[in-house]
């Protein structure tokens, strides 16, 4: 997390005319106008009314990559119509009966970027949604039900709102076909054989996915290598902001290592990433380009897609301005010798 990054500090060059400077990336051959993007947020549907097409207006409006999550709760098809160059992130059981057909339903919606999320084989022990009640599927205990109704801008803004438009939320896009509704007892089921998940369900969808193919969740140099070796276009270096496995080594730890097993495979990181200046240092460590999670999740719930608009500006205005006091004209200019540890 952010604290990783406080470790380290930059040492900025001056007088280098940075007048032409642009924070404009190229990420799998497609100009972004800032180097990071919207990460996939399960749920975001419940946190923000229509939480998944907030960030895909958004996206496409401010021309940054925005990644749908398999635990969204709006279809994929009606996602991909609001921003075409969305991607599609993936929790997969290790069955290629199920995974055969969901990778064709993404393909026939017209997603040309798909991400295998690989740190998940069992549910976490999240000990902070332990205390605060908030479980998959929502269960009513009499604290959530106290909860709601003292919170009447998301009762009605978004839950009564959404389901009087939409129907009860379900998780739409787990399988091929439309999984359980979120208040539903059988979810477990859809989650279950997660644990059998392996390499070689990696290497039967890149034989089957024809566009660009993502590991999410990994932390481990040697894992990023076997990605490479399985065909893999670029790994999304994560400990999924490190609620799965208390301990893990946050990725920005392990990216100067990833990077340099990359020979030609992009390399993505998320986890930490809240000012400018920690996403060139994330590029000052071998990073790519970088994803944000929680602030752009808060802003679509503070103010919908004029929210995360909002956040997406003030970010890359960051990166503008932090290039020029960093004597940067391009991302590319960036190397290692510009962040030290103290």
């Amino acid at each position: 997390g952010n604290g990783i990054l406080g470790d380290f500090s930059v040492l900025p060059r001056v007088l280098n005319d940075v007048s032409s400077r642009s924070p404009a990336t190229t990420l799998f051959g497609k100009t972004y106008a800032a180097p990071f993007g919207i990460p996939p947020m399960g749920s975001s549907a419940l946190c923000a009314y229509r939480g998944d097409i907030v960030y895909a207006r958004a996206a496409a409006a401010l021309n940054v990559p925005m990644i749908l999550s398999a635990a969204s709760l709006i279809r994929l098809e009606d996602v991909i119509k609001e921003n075409p160059g969305a991607w599609y992130q993936a929790y997969l059981a290790g069955l290629p009966e199920r995974i055969e057909p969901l990778v064709d339903r993404v393909a026939a919606a017209g997603y040309d970027t798909f991400v295998v999320t690989a740190d998940v084989p069992v549910p976490p022990n999240r000990e902070n949604n332990i205390r605060n009640g908030f479980q998959t599927p929502i269960k009513i205990t009499p604290k959530v039900a106290w909860d709601t109704l003292t919170h009447p801008r998301w009762l009605f803004d978004i839950f009564a709102r959404t389901y009087v438009n939409h129907g009860m939320p379900r998780f739409e896009n787990m399988d091929a076909a439309a999984g359980p509704p979120v208040l539903s007892k059988n979810l477990m089921r859809n989650i279950g054989a997660r644990d059998q998940l392996a390499w070689r369900h990696v290497e039967l969808i890149r034989k089957r996915w024809k566009g660009k193919l993502v590991i999410k969740g990994l932390v481990s140099p040697a894992d990023a290598r076997i990605a490479r070796e399985s065909g893999v276009d670029g790994v999304l270096v994560s400990n999924h902001g490190g609620r799965q496995l208390d301990y893990t080594f946050a990725g920005l730890r392990t990216l100067p290592e990833i990077a340099a097993e990359a020979k030609g495979m992009t390399v993505m990181v998320d986890g930490g990433i809240r000012r400018g200046t920690d996403v060139l240092k994330a590029l000052a460590l071998g990073a790519d380009f970088v994803f944000v999670g929680r602030p752009f999740l808060y802003a679509a719930v503070v103010a919908g897609q004029p929210g995360v608009e909002r956040a997406i500006s003030l970010l890359r205005d960051e990166v503008d301005r932090d290039l020029a006091l960093m004597g940067i004209r391009s991302l590319a200019e960036i190397t290692p010798d510009l962040v030290r540890k103290f």
